[in-house]
C-alpha cells in the first residue's frame, strides 16, 4: 500500500502544475509462433502513450494478447518518473524517483482465471550516450501481489541505424523464494514506410525479438520468439 500512496503522491503532486512539452501516441500489432507458457501461437495489440512533462516523464501500455487456443490476457503498465534533478556535464543528465504499476489478467479458454497488481518504486536516470537518442537505466524494489518481493533494473533506449530505428528494453528482476532470476531483453527493429506512401505520421514495419531467460521467473523457461511488428504513431 505504501508504494501505491508513494505513485499517487507522486502523480497529484507533479500535476498540480503539469506541463506536456512533448507526447506521443502509437498502435502496434505483433504476431508470433513461439510464446512460451501458455499457447505458442499469438497475436497482440499494444497502445502505448508517452510524455514528457514539466515535472519528469511517464510510460504507458495496455497489451491485448489473443491466443489461437482460445486464451486472452490483458496486461499494463504504468512507468512515470519524477525529476529530481538536472546533471550538467555528465554522462548522467539526469535523476528521477521511479515508479512502475504493473496489471495482469489471464482469462483461459480452460480452466479458472487469475489476475495480479504489482508496484514497483524506486530511482531512475537518464544517461548520454553518443548516437543514441535516449537510454534510460531504473531500479526498482517490487511489491508483488503473488509471492515474496525482490528487485528490478531496467534498461531502456532508442538508437537510429539509418534507414532503421532499433529500440527496447531489458528487464533484470531478482529471485524470491518462489522465482528463479529472470532476464527479458525485448527490442524492435523496424522501418519507418511513411514517406514512401505520403504519411505524416510513422509507419513502422519490422520485428521484435525476446530472449527472455527463466520467463516470469519460472526455471528453465527459456523465450526465444520473433514477431511479425506493424506500429503506427499518431
Amino acid at each position: 500500500m505504501k508504494y501505491l500512496s508513494l505513485l499517487l503522491c507522486m502523480f497529484l503532486g507533479a500535476n498540480a502544475q503539469a506541463k506536456t512539452n512533448w507526447s506521443d501516441f502509437s498502435l502496434t500489432y505483433l504476431k508470433g509462433s513461439d510464446y512460451e507458457l501458455g499457447d505458442e501461437d499469438r497475436r497482440v495489440f499494444t497502445f502505448e502513450h508517452v510524455a514528457g512533462t514539466s515535472w519528469g516523464d511517464s510510460f504507458l501500455f495496455v497489451d491485448r494478447l489473443e491466443s489461437d487456443n482460445g486464451d486472452n490476457e490483458t496486461y499494463a503498465e504504468w512507468q512515470p518518473r519524477y525529476k529530481l534533478t538536472d546533471l550538467d556535464n555528465s554522462i548522467v543528465t539526469g535523476l528521477y524517483l521511479a515508479g512502475m504499476v504493473e496489471m495482469d489478467s489471464v482469462s483461459p479458454n480452460a480452466g479458472p482465471g487469475f489476475s495480479f497488481t504489482n508496484y514497483l518504486a524506486g530511482f531512475g536516470s537518464d544517461i548520454k550516450i553518443p548516437g543514441f537518442d535516449f537510454f534510460q537505466a531504473n531500479v526498482y524494489h517490487r511489491n508483488n501481489e503473488i509471492g515474496d518481493n525482490n528487485y528490478q533494473t531496467t534498461l531502456v533506449w532508442g538508437l537510429p541505424l539509418g534507414p532503421l530505428y532499433f529500440d527496447g528494453f531489458i528487464d533484470y528482476a531478482s529471485s524470491n523464494d518462489e522465482l528463479s532470476t529472470s532476464f527479458n531483453m525485448t527490442s524492435q527493429l523496424k522501418y519507418d514506410l511513411a514517406p514512401h506512401i505520403g504519411l505524416t505520421s510513422k509507419l513502422y514495419l519490422g520485428v521484435e525479438y525476446v530472449y527472455w531467460n527463466n520467463k516470469f521467473g519460472v526455471q528453465g523457461v527459456d523465450e526465444r520468439n520473433v514477431n511479425l511488428l506493424v506500429k503506427y504513431h499518431f
